[in-house]
This record gives structure tokens, C-alpha cells and sequence, in this order.
């Protein structure tokens, strides 16, 4: 098992779109590359957009169903990655994406997919890519938010999950 960070957006639908990926073994919800003087935020600082998290998701996946590549390329389904610390209606240093890796290993794919990306673009992407500084969790309330809230909100379209899900790695 491998895991990777991606930050989207509002971390409620960019967990629910992974969880969608097969070969996704486990999402989690939480915060990364903050403040190092606060190493355990709770949501609540994190909204005030003060102590440098984005809201960030855990990607468990199994390395023999689904890889990081893909993976990376499905993010990018999912982000406008021209839109500056926004997605969607969601404002903020917390909301912008980015995807932070655990290795060098993976800094290298993923160093691929955001050069095929940036080939779409005039303009430069605005789409961290950084090593995995620090995480900390969600509260429970934010883990599998729209599974406990289907009618939640999401910037992301319903249609989208449905597309992610019938999505097989090539």
C-alpha cells in the first residue's frame, strides 16, 4: 500500500470522489503543510485561514489496482488548476490544491503528470507540489461527510463521482 495528499478544494468531495477509484483502499479527511507551531489544528483554526493548512486528503491504494499516475491524473478531473486558492464557491488559502508526496519516488511520477497537465494551459497552473511537511486528521465529523450527508454540499458535481467510479486504470 501507498498513500499520496491531495488537496482540491473542499475536502468533503475530493475524499468522496477518491473513495470512488478502485483501488482505493481508505480515504481520510484532514489538514496538511500548516504552521509547524501548530502541529494539531482543529477545523475551526484552519477556516480562519491563519495557519497555513489546506484542507487535504489521505489516499490509501493498493499499488497493484491503481496507480499513482492515475490517480494524479484523475485530481486533475476533478481541480480548475488555474484557480488560485479557490474552488468552486470555497475561498481560501485552505481550499487551494495541491498534491504532497512521501518520497522521491513519487515526486518524480507525479512531476510528470503535472508537465502533460501544464501543456493544456497558457497560463501556469496554481497547483502545489510539495513534499508531505505534516498532517493531522479531521474530526470525525468531516470523515465520509457526503456518505453521511448525501444531500450535502459539494463543489463538485454528483456526475462526476458516478464517472470516477466506472473509471478502470488503463
Amino acid at each position: 500500500m501507498q498513500v499520496i495528499y491531495f488537496a482540491g478544494g473542499c475536502f468533503w468531495g475530493t475524499e468522496h470522489f477518491f473513495q470512488q477509484v478502485q483501488g482505493v483502499a481508505r480515504t481520510e479527511t484532514g489538514f496538511a503543510n500548516g504552521r509547524e507551531d501548530l502541529p494539531e489544528p482543529t477545523y475551526e483554526q484552519v477556516y480562519t485561514d491563519s495557519t497555513g493548512y489546506a484542507e487535504t486528503v489521505l489516499v490509501e491504494f493498493d499499488e497493484t489496482k491503481v496507480s499513482l499516475e492515475f490517480l494524479v491524473r484523475m485530481f486533475f478531473l476533478a481541480i480548475d488548476p488555474l484557480s488560485l486558492n479557490q474552488q468552486g464557491h470555497d475561498i481560501g488559502t485552505r481550499y487551494r490544491t495541491g498534491v504532497y508526496y512521501v518520497s522521491e519516488e513519487q515526486k518524480g511520477v507525479i512531476e510528470g503528470v503535472f508537465a502533460e497537465e501544464q501543456k493544456k494551459y497558457m497560463e501556469e497552473m496554481k497547483v502545489e507540489l510539495l513534499p508531505l511537511k505534516h498532517y493531522w486528521p479531521a474530526d470525525e465529523y468531516h470523515q465520509k461527510y457526503l456518505d453521511k450527508h448525501p444531500d450535502g454540499y459539494c463543489h463538485l458535481p454528483m456526475e462526476l463521482f458516478r464517472w470516477a467510479k466506472a473509471q478502470r486504470m488503463g
